[in-house]
């Protein structure tokens, strides 16, 4: 079936003429219909407009027009990057009629790539949680137990990748947002360095945290996507010039003289045994193919979460302060206009999106603004600064991705223990670095991921490190059981 095969393999299909594009179309858009009624990872479907994209297609390929590596090949995206004429939601009753009148850069990449879009992907609501139950639509169900979380706030991109209904997807990762639900699903999620996707038409949550990346179900096909979207963009001001390579050039099966950092702190209490296993034998693994490991420090580690839910609350409450019901997107009836702000947002925001808009509040609030956010940036800084020190020692950083396994649905109530899971991916953010979560093991036959951090703009070096392992394990054949009744 079409939906085991890789980005490059489905190329070479409609290219050879095994396949038109509207037949490929046609066979992921009737496996959504089937499966996503239990996944749940859709929030909109383009079937219309994905069969019109696709005949186009066939008609450049009956013309004998080359076809490039994207082009007629399905995808979707989170539901907080703006699509033309298509809902854009984020994942909250607040913007649920919201249609936006133009499209990120990222979909004019993937557009422009050839790539046909299926749909929008659920997400917790504006991208505020680490499992997709804060969406305001439904929860999404991981593919390898639709009891357990997918994890967040990418749990639609990633459950959808894992259950084949697209061959990939794009997330956004603010503190882990895409790394956390790929090691949870089982897939390969990188979130690149700050600046070198564009996050124009990126609905902010935080604007300094905030980067686009793309989810596959291997390491090759996400160089690829990332090769469509990665560039400079003058309409971002925080997107960075760069001489963007070709980052399927970096797939060498070869890491020997890798210099691999371990750090001590993400291998302390908190991290499950059962994990911490799979990521020993992970390292082991790099060993073998003549890497050189060595463990490491990361000394201020320890204060990356507590500065995150300074800094990342505080860009959210001024970020979503222009969500009052007279622009755009839900509006609640009352008498005056005072009214009706207090009454639009109580009604459209969820209850994890209001707990952050506040605490960002007080934090900037007069009188506290040094005492918080202040003094927050300047621990942002510090945590940059250890891994400068580490990178002028070593290439690549090995960590796990998350410090267990998903967990059930309804689980985890506690938003404090919700928010420790994100322990390990946060301080990337903070420090704007690049990194990638690829499946490393399984424990109780639940996906865990390994998570490899690089220098600024070195995702090139990412793609070498997890390219080399997944040539030299199996994990990423593995398919969850639901898979299994259709292959």
């Amino acid at each position: 079936m079409p939906i085991f095969k890789s980005l490059e393999e489905l190329h070479h299909m409609l290219v050879n003429k095994e396949i038109s594009c509207v037949e490929l179309t046609r066979s992921y858009l009737d496996y959504i219909d089937s499966a996503d009624s239990r996944v749940k990872a859709f929030l909109t479907v383009t079937a219309d407009s994905a069969l019109m994209k696709a005949a186009k297609v066939d008609k450049k390929i009956a013309g004998g027009e080359s076809l490039g590596s994207l082009e007629g090949l399905p995808m979707a995206m989170k539901d907080n990057m703006c699509t033309e004429g298509i809902p854009t939601t984020c994942g909250s009753r607040i913007l649920e009629n919201f249609n936006p009148p133009y499209d990120a850069t990222v979909t004019e990449r993937l557009k422009a790539s050839g790539a046909v879009l299926l749909g929008k992907l659920n997400m917790d609501e504006f991208a505020m949680g680490s499992s997709t139950e804060n969406s305001g639509y439904h929860p999404t169900a991981n593919p390898w137990d639709l009891e357990s979380v997918p994890g967040g706030s990418s749990g639609g991109s990633a459950a959808c990748v894992a259950a084949r209904e697209v061959p990939f997807a794009l997330g956004s990762d603010t503190g882990g947002s895409i790394r956390q639900p790929a090691a949870f699903c089982g897939v390969v999620g990188l979130k690149p360095t700050y600046g070198a996707v564009s996050r124009y038409g990126l609905v902010a949550f935080a604007s300094s945290l905030d980067q686009i990346g793309p989810l596959t179900t291997n390491v090759r096909d996400n160089a690829l996507v990332l090769n469509a979207i990665a560039g400079h963009d003058p309409k971002d001001s925080t997107s960075v010039p760069f001489v963007k390579p070709d980052y399927t050039r970096f797939l060498e099966n070869d890491v020997k003289g890798l210099k691999i950092g371990i750090p001590d702190e993400y291998f302390a209490s908190g991290l499950n045994s059962d994990v911490a296993e799979v990521i020993q034998k992970a390292i082991r693994t790099f060993e073998s193919l003549g890497a050189e490991i060595e463990r490491c420090s990361l000394p201020h580690t320890e204060f990356a979460m507590p500065a995150y839910y300074i800094i990342a609350p505080a860009e959210c409450s001024s970020n979503l302060a222009r969500y009052d019901g007279v622009r755009y997107g839900y509006r609640a009836e009352a008498d005056d206009m005072i009214e009706m702000f207090k009454k639009t947002r109580e009604k459209g925001f969820g209850q994890e999106v209001k707990r952050r808009i506040m605490l960002g509040t007080y934090a900037l609030s007069s009188g506290y603004y040094d005492a918080y956010y202040l003094k927050a940036q300047k621990v942002r800084t510090l945590i940059k600064q250890d891994f400068d020190r580490a990178f002028a020692k070593y290439d690549v950083l090995l960590s796990p991705t998350a410090p267990t396994t998903a967990y059930k649905i309804g689980e985890k109530s506690d938003p404090l223990a919700m928010y420790m899971g994100d322990v390990y991916t946060i301080p990337v953010n903070l420090a704007g670095l690049p990194a990638i979560s690829v499946p490393a093991g399984f424990v109780d036959g639940m996906p865990v991921g390994m998570q490899l951090i690089s220098k600024h703009f070195e995702e090139g070096m990412l793609y070498k490190a997890a390219y080399a392992f997944e040539q030299n394990t199996e994990y990423y054949h593995q398919v969850p059981a639901l898979l299994k009744e259709v292959r």
